[in-house]
């Protein structure tokens, strides 16, 4: 490493040699700053860390508080709240470098150092007493050993909030496509094709509806399915739609990851209100429309809950959607 006289004649040389001024500069004002570190600065022990502060005399004379930062000046500085800084003072987690004789927090410039690193540490959601921890000890080995348990958590978090995201949409959708239905109009329309995810085949012999709608949320539930997606009902003929409507053969869940899928092409479609397998008389009068217009109808029937509990508090204006495949 170079000493002082050293530094000034390497300085000197390049300016000789038609180095650039701009660098030149750079030179100097690393060299000065530098020797003001060492001149103006000492290491103090202090809070259970380590900080610098100036020393007590510049020129000759005694620092006074205005050659400090005040809070204000330190908070926009580095861009942490005053507010954050008191707290952080209170808690001792960092703490100005000395109090004015007003009662006012003073920090040094050189304390940005520390206060980017809690900065940083607050940003990987470390937990508060493992802050004060690598505050005062921290080794890169340890603080690859707690990133890594981090992104283990952030992975899990992550997944957590794209589920919750996928059913905000998949609910927003149904909401919107309720709101827009004609509930009196029985129509043919183009579906998109739409993934579910199909339970076992139910059975009603009991006279419990309940009973078959409780085996497959418990059956979704050990293949990890959420069963917060709405659940719908699925008919394998349109016979079965019309013999025992309310009584689907199967039920399934409208979980965007389903390992099955509604076919997109064309349906007839038609709406009712009512509670939990209370169709009304929308049986009969798809049936009627698709005989008056010739229409060939075939399995499976779709039975979806547009407005269920989530969107309506009174059962009785629940909205369902019937739609059954029409075949060309």
């Amino acid at each position: 490493m170079l000493k002082p006289g050293q530094k000034n004649a390497a300085i000197s040389r390049a300016a000789a040699g038609g180095k650039n001024l701009g660098l030149l500069k750079i030179f100097r004002m690393r060299a000065w700053f530098s020797h003001f570190m060492y001149k103006n600065f000492k290491v103090h022990e202090a809070f259970g860390k380590k900080l610098l502060y100036c020393r007590e005399s510049w020129g000759g004379t005694e620092m006074k508080d205005q050659d400090f930062l005040s809070i204000r000046e330190f908070s926009k500085l580095t861009g942490v709240k005053q507010s954050t800084l008191r707290h952080y003072d209170e808690i001792k987690l960092f703490r100005p470098v000395r109090r004015g004789e007003n009662g006012y927090r003073y920090y040094s410039a050189s304390q940005t150092i520390m206060v980017n690193c809690l900065n940083v540490l607050k940003s990987l959601r470390i937990p508060v007493k493992k802050v004060f921890e690598f505050r005062d000890e921290r080794t890169p080995e340890q603080i690859l050993e707690f990133l890594k348990e981090q992104e283990m958590e952030l992975n899990q978090e992550l997944f957590r909030l794209q589920q919750a995201y996928a059913l905000i949409h998949t609910y927003t959708r149904m909401i919107q496509e309720g709101l827009l239905a004609d509930e009196n109009e029985i129509k043919v329309q183009k579906m998109t094709e739409t993934p579910i995810e199909l339970g076992s085949v139910n059975d009603f012999s009991s006279g419990f509806f309940y009973e078959s709608f409780f085996k497959f949320i418990k059956k979704i539930s050990v293949r990890k399915i959420d069963s917060a997606y709405p659940i719908g009902g699925y008919y394998d003929a349109v016979d079965d739609f019309y013999g025992a409507p309310g009584q689907p053969t199967r039920f399934f869940s409208l979980v965007p990851t389903g390992h099955d899928s509604k076919k997109a092409g064309d349906y007839l479609v038609g709406y009712s209100r009512g509670y939990y397998g209370e169709i009304g008389d929308l049986p009969e009068r798809m049936q009627e429309y698709a005989k008056k217009n010739k229409l060939t109808l075939r399995g499976p029937v779709y039975e979806i809950y547009l407005h269920d509990e989530i969107s309506h508090s009174d059962p009785d204006k629940y909205l369902i959607q019937i739609s059954i495949p029409v075949v060309k």
